[in-house]
């Protein structure tokens, strides 16, 4: 594909950093001559012993905070963790895992990685690490990431407890680099229309999604429901791509403009994968800075329908900034602008504490259950291809808006969820009925279709909660019963298949979030008609 050269990223965390991001030394004497004096004086001066290195890292903090919300500084050592997300890959041995009651257990081997290959599965319990004692030693989450992780091509050996099994199984596991998967579901949700979950936009985000796009196709998909709900961003670059897919040729996909940065427009090519079709975009407050590009390019040429809330508002564009010790500064350059020239940035006038707050104001001004209560920052008015009027200052506003149902949460709910409880009890559970399960459920489909969570294994659930410290609260258990079940059923299904089988489970029964139903509907109606969405 074609592109013209653009500022880095525009993301909520760190991509990994460029040489050429390297800033010059400013050596104005009213600014770094300022600060050197103040140090050299504290040094002399001050009357404890101090850590400079500390103080800078504040002052350096303190600096950006009066800048936006979005210029950050990350330190050295927490520069491999922030790039991880957005690489696509880490070094290491390839399992999720939960800790229950000090015991390790595998929730997945991730498909391809090393463990998998050696047949290490979900359900078994690690109890040595390199012959190291690993059960009821009180280990957290970084112990095992610490022992587990390495550089491509070590070895380490673990022991294993595994049902059915008298014995431990001995393994040796050799590690390799392990993707990290940002589209989190695809699948055929109804005759001709597909479903993709894309969770961020990291590098490897658009190969992933062009393999599913494809699958999908040769499925018999006609129409697309593509949510980026929950997604907060990440490379400007891979937005632009996935926009691409949708456009055709030549029609503006975002343009960036900032200070120092001319204005530098982007351009859809003539080979996207999904140009004809119909297409709608789940979005919602999570919904962030990449995100935001592809929805507002989709919204701005009428290319399809926007579904559910309004989104974050993020339309800064950072560049990473190497500093000299290793450390790194994440720099807004620029800001970005939909094809019909609107920033969908919010207000951070008020500080970074009142930027960060809005979010949750948002439902205390009752807009995450009311359409009539989303009041637009910008009164200017812009327009889509079809002249339909737009709003820009504050995020992407849906074409069709999907309230949260509040009524189902809970207390009880809130800590089955936060304590992990949800969690665990799938998987034990998962542990002990996999076979019976597999043997029942044949494939997703028949699962989400047939199962339930019955009064045995709510039963279980509240006796297996109230052991791990959550009483039994029979108004909340009343109240948020048929979410409990769902959440349970998905997790179910997660352990014994993947995270597509949650999403599954989740999107078809979702009495809190209705926006994949309200898209289904809307393909099946005269939604695109009426709102004058363009012919596809």
């Amino acid at each position: 594909m074609r592109f013209h050269h653009l500022p880095l990223i525009a993301a909520f965390v760190l991509p990994a950093l460029l040489p050429e991001a390297c800033a010059q030394q400013d050596n104005d004497p009213l600014t770094t001559g300022k600060l050197s004096s103040l140090m050299y004086h504290i040094d002399r001066m001050y009357v404890d012993d101090v850590d400079k290195n500390k103080l800078v890292d504040a002052a350096i903090v303190s600096m950006l905070a009066e800048l936006d919300p979005h210029s950050i500084y990350i330190p050295k050592e927490d520069l491999e963790e922030v790039n991880e997300p957005l690489k696509g890959n880490f070094e290491g041995v390839g399992i999720q895992f939960n800790i229950v009651r000090d015991t390790i257990y595998v929730v997945d081997a991730i498909p391809g990685g090393p463990s998998e290959r050696i047949g290490i599965r979900a359900g078994d319990r690690i109890v040595s690490i390199d012959k190291e004692n690993v059960a009821g030693v009180s280990f957290k989450n970084n112990d095992v990431m610490k022992r587990l992780r390495g550089k491509k091509g070590t070895k380490v050996n673990v022991a294993i407890l595994r049902k059915g099994e008298v014995e431990p199984l001995d393994f040796t596991i050799t590690r390799d680099k392990i993707p990290i998967f940002s589209v989190e579901a695809s699948y055929m949700a109804e005759p001709g229309v597909g479903y993709i979950k894309v969770s961020r936009f990291s590098a490897t985000t658009m190969k992933e999604f062009r393999e599913k796009l494809t699958s999908l196709k040769a499925a018999g998909m006609k129409d697309l429901i593509l949510d980026l709900q929950g997604n907060g961003g990440g490379y400007l670059r891979t937005a632009i791509e996935m926009a691409d897919e949708f456009l055709g040729d030549r029609k503006l996909v975002v343009y960036t403009e900032g200070r120092t940065s001319p204005r530098e427009d982007t351009y859809a090519t003539k080979d996207g994968l999904f140009e004809k079709g119909r297409l709608v975009v789940l979005v919602d407050e999570g919904s962030a800075s990449a995100s935001e590009i592809v929805s507002g390019a989709v919204q701005d040429w009428d290319r399809g329908l926007i579904v559910g809330r309004r989104s974050f508002g993020k339309g800064l564009v950072q560049r990473p900034v190497m500093l000299s010790d290793g450390s790194a500064v994440r720099l807004t350059v620029s800001r970005y602008y939909t094809p019909s020239g609107r920033s969908i940035q919010k207000s951070y006038e008020e500080g970074l504490e009142a930027y960060q707050r809005e979010k949750s104001e948002r439902f205390a001004k009752g807009e995450l259950t009311t359409a009539d209560s989303i009041h637009a920052a910008d009164t200017v008015k812009y327009f889509t291809m079809n002249k339909r009027v737009v709003y820009g200052g504050g995020g992407i506003t849906p074409d069709v808006f999907v309230p949260i149902d509040t009524t189902q949460s809970s207390a009880y709910f809130s800590q089955l969820v936060r304590k992990g409880i949800l969690n665990t009890f799938a998987l034990a559970q998962v542990d002990k009925e996999r076979d019976k399960w597999l043997a029942g459920y044949p494939d997703v489909a028949s699962f989400a279709r047939s199962f339930v969570v019955g009064d045995a294994l709510s039963s279980d659930l509240q006796a297996y909660a109230a052991k791990e410290g959550v009483e039994f609260d029979a108004t909340g258990w009343a109240r948020s019963k048929e979410l409990i079940a769902l959440r349970l059923k998905a997790l179910i299904a997660r352990d014994l298949w993947n995270t597509s089988a949650y999403w599954q489970v989740i999107n078809a029964e979702n009495p809190v979030d209705r926006s994949f139903q309200r898209a289904v509907e809307a393909l099946s109606n005269d939604t695109f008609q009426r709102l004058g969405m363009a012919k596809q």
